[in-house]
């Protein structure tokens, strides 16, 4: 079926509902206890033996071995520890003045006698943020709706499915103001109280305008540096026009003279990743703390893979002929577009290109009601996303296929009838212009957002938090986390409505032609599961340990050298501990060559063959990653040969390589092959 968006965009309605509000920024999240570590001593350690805790001590024997503890412990560290509270008979709080509560915890955690040394942070209750449309309506009684308020964000639970129980992640982080999210779409309205612009306190970048097509942009120009969204309308008469160039661009996509409004897509798409979040307004954004970068890519009914691909360059920090460099290069792009067929060869290197940077794409899947997934989301090493019921079943309008990696919340309506308010859409921000943009608004039950367009932004903005929290994660390694920890998708609960009684069946393999409405989801088809953002964040929030080798190719009898320097902590923490082993020798080595407690180890095979070390990294919160590297030793080098001498050449004039008689007399004499002459006698 044909729209409005037809060759670039799966579009999705886009409804206003009036609103005016002041940003202001999320809460943050809070600082350990200044100066204070929670130390947890091994179970053989001698402090520990001498100072022991019972359990029914009296609190203030208690305080006085907590006290002699710290003395002791603070002696061997060299600062001046007080004791805090009992934490468990080997764990104790400790406190000092004038440092860090991470510098401290690196100190401590150095000493043989310590098994594990963390800053005693701090926690918030997990609660719902401010923003009034987050929240369902108490007794359904919200001008507009939705009634069921942003209803994929909450905690799932029997009703709501396949919610993605962001606040678990929110409590790890809000995202942060260094990890940049490209939403390549139709622009955005700065102007948006849930938005605005970075430089005036907001979270969305400058930005650029790629469509280089003049009637395309609709904004008077081609490429430049403002990528605000003029409207995307087009007239009858355009749509109509069989020689113009927005022939079918109406909303049935059969060419029909019927004008088709703006939908101000790039604004929604944007505000479901970074709207302002706890400001007592509006809506919640599921990546509040990262910033998100306009790229306009789409204009008027369409957009050019040209200026699609030139786009996902630029927004990934890779130089575009003719236009600046992008002086924020971002980590994630979401790409909430698309259109049917095969990833050619120009869609697929673009893709690479910017994986190769560690920059992971996200895009929808499509709206082709149960067909194949589209481009660029079938292109390999981009995470295409499927559209899920708040039941949890493939929504109706959603593509599928096995190129999908995970699946997230589209909206739905459950089969309401004409003029009844929808249910369960994808609340999100836009704007009241039919044509030009004219009040900031968001949408509701009546003008609604639905679509894989959607589900695709909520599954970036997650990406932008497990990148937040850990900032060396690579494309494959938020694949594998997203997948890993996604939610088995439901086999019941589904139904069509009363006026459709047709049992809800499994999803099938697409076939061309064929529509394919709700069905119950499989891994094949679907993705991994349905996204949990909270178990997602979690599953990144620990340090990463990674070894580098050098030299690249050891050889037998010289030092090998290992790092950890590229291991990396998670959030606010830092990596407090080291410890390298020798896991296997491969009977080359037998041993390290240096400390196995530092950053840094060397061992130095004795012959050629393998050996395998293990690396493994704590963190200042406790928090420990373990990683292993095989080394490949060749054969020593063979010593070089001596140096041939050459014999020397005749002074004379017989010609190059002639012996003069002297050498060869001296050569022969030398191997005693001339007889002795008869020596005369003395005739005296």
């Amino acid at each position: 079926m044909k729209s409005a968006c037809l060759l670039a965009l799966f579009c999705a309605l886009s409804a206003p509902l009036i609103g005016l509000a002041a940003r202001v920024g999320p809460a943050a999240a809070l600082d350990p206890v200044p100066g204070e570590v929670i130390v947890g001593f091994k179970s053989d350690a001698g402090t520990l033996r001498k100072y022991v805790l019972a359990a029914r001590a009296a609190p203030a024997a208690v305080a006085v071995t907590l006290g002699e503890r710290s003395s002791t412990l603070g002696a061997r560290v060299g600062r001046q520890l007080l004791a805090g509270a009992a934490v468990g008979a080997q764990a104790q709080v400790v406190r000092a003045v004038g440092v860090d509560a991470f510098t401290l915890a690196r100190e401590l955690a150095a000493d043989p006698e310590v098994a594990y040394a963390v800053p005693n942070g701090r926690r918030r209750a997990l609660v719902a943020p401010n923003d009034p449309l987050y929240a369902a309506a108490a007794a359904g009684v919200r001008s507009s709706g939705p009634d069921s308020g942003q209803w994929y964000l909450r905690a799932p639970d029997n009703t709501i499915r396949s919610a993605l129980n962001i606040e678990a992640a929110w409590a790890r982080t809000l995202g942060s103001s260094s990890v940049v999210v490209a939403v390549l779409d139709t622009g955005v309205r700065f102007e948006h109280p849930d938005l605005g612009l970075a430089a005036n306190g907001g979270r969305l970048l400058a930005g650029y305008d790629m469509v280089s097509e003049t009637a395309v942009a609709n904004d008077g120009g081609g490429r430049d540096g403002d990528p605000s969204d003029p409207g995307d309308w087009t007239t009858a008469a355009e749509n109509s026009n069989r020689s113009g160039r927005f022939w079918q661009c109406d909303p049935a996509g059969n060419g029909s003279a019927v004008a088709s409004a703006s939908s101000w897509h790039g604004t929604a798409t944007a505000s479901l990743i970074g709207a302002a979040t706890n400001n007592g307004i509006g809506m919640a954004g599921a990546a509040p703390g990262v910033q998100v970068l306009p790229v306009r890519v789409l204009g008027k009914c369409f957009g050019t893979d040209a200026d699609i691909q030139a786009g996902m360059l630029w927004a990934a920090g890779i130089s575009v002929p003719g236009v600046p460099d992008n002086a924020n290069p971002a980590r994630v792009i979401n790409m909430s577009l698309g259109s049917v067929g095969r990833c050619d060869p120009g869609y697929q290197s673009v893709v690479d290109q910017i994986v190769a940077r560690g920059v992971t794409i996200v895009a929808a899947g499509g709206n082709g009601a149960g067909g194949a997934v589209g481009v660029p989301g079938r292109c390999r090493g981009v995470l295409a996303v499927l559209a899920l019921r708040h039941i949890g079943s493939k929504v109706g309008f959603s593509d599928l296929g096995p190129e999908i990696a995970i699946a997230a919340p589209g909206g739905n309506c459950i089969n309401i009838a004409p003029g009844t308010p929808c249910l369960y859409p994808i609340l999100a921000a836009t704007n009241t212009g039919s044509q030009g943009p004219v009040n900031s608004t968001w949408s509701d039950s009546f003008r609604i957002t639905v679509g894989t367009s959607f589900a695709s932004p909520l599954v970036a903005a997650v990406v932008g938090l497990m990148v937040s929290q850990q900032p060396g994660l690579t494309p494959a390694g938020v694949r594998n986390a997203l997948q890993s920890t996604a939610r088995a998708f439901p086999n019941s609960g589904a139904d069509n409505g009363p006026s459709d009684p047709t049992v809800v069946a499994q999803c099938r393999v697409p076939m061309t032609g064929v529509e394919q409405l709700q069905c119950y989801c499989t891994t094949a088809l679907c993705g991994a599961g349905m996204l949990d953002a909270g178990a997602a964040v979690a599953a990144v929030s620990g340090p990463v340990a990674r070894i580098d080798v050098t030299p690249g190719s050891p050889t037998a009898g010289a030092s090998v050298n290992l790092s950890a320097s590229s291991s990396t902590a998670a959030g606010a923490a830092a990596i407090v501990t080291f410890s390298w082993s020798l896991t296997a020798g491969g009977g080359i080595v037998s041993g390290f060559t240096t400390a196995t407690n530092a950053g840094t180890a060397a061992l130095t095979p004795s012959g050629a063959g393998a050996f395998t070390v293990q690396l493994t990294v704590t963190d200042s919160l406790g928090q420990s990653n373990s990683t292993s590297s095989t080394v490949q030793v060749a054969a020593a080098p063979a010593p070089p040969a001596p140096p041939v001498v050459a014999p020397p050449t005749s002074s004379g004039g017989g010609g190059g390589g002639a012996f003069s008689w002297a050498w060869v007399l001296g050569v022969l004499l030398a191997a005693g092959l001339l007889w002795r002459l008869p020596v005369d006698q003395d005739l005296a």
